[in-house]
């Protein structure tokens, strides 16, 4: 998938998850470091509504897509509106 920028941050948290970690930290941290033109895609082995939310919060748009093998895509990208 493409975004705007072409510049994607990836964080996958299935490892996480399968161990029994909880990535929020891991997560936020990528979306901290986060420049203005880049897009965080997460991979997670389910879809985390709980998340939208927050990153809503934080000014973020989403878009999300499972993949075949059943793991979910999901985007987050500074919501333009809100940007300074």
């Amino acid at each position: 998938m493409e975004t705007p920028s072409n510049k994607i941050v990836t964080v996958d948290v299935r490892e996480d998850i399968r161990h029994g970690r909880e990535p929020f930290e891991k997560i936020m941290a990528a979306v901290d470091r986060l420049e203005p033109d880049e897009t965080l895609l997460l991979i997670n082995s389910f879809e985390p509504r709980p998340l939208y939310q927050v990153m809503v919060r934080n000014g973020f748009t989403h878009w999300a897509e499972q993949t075949a093998d059943g793991d979910w895509k999901i985007y987050f990208r500074r919501d333009a509106d809100r940007l300074p």
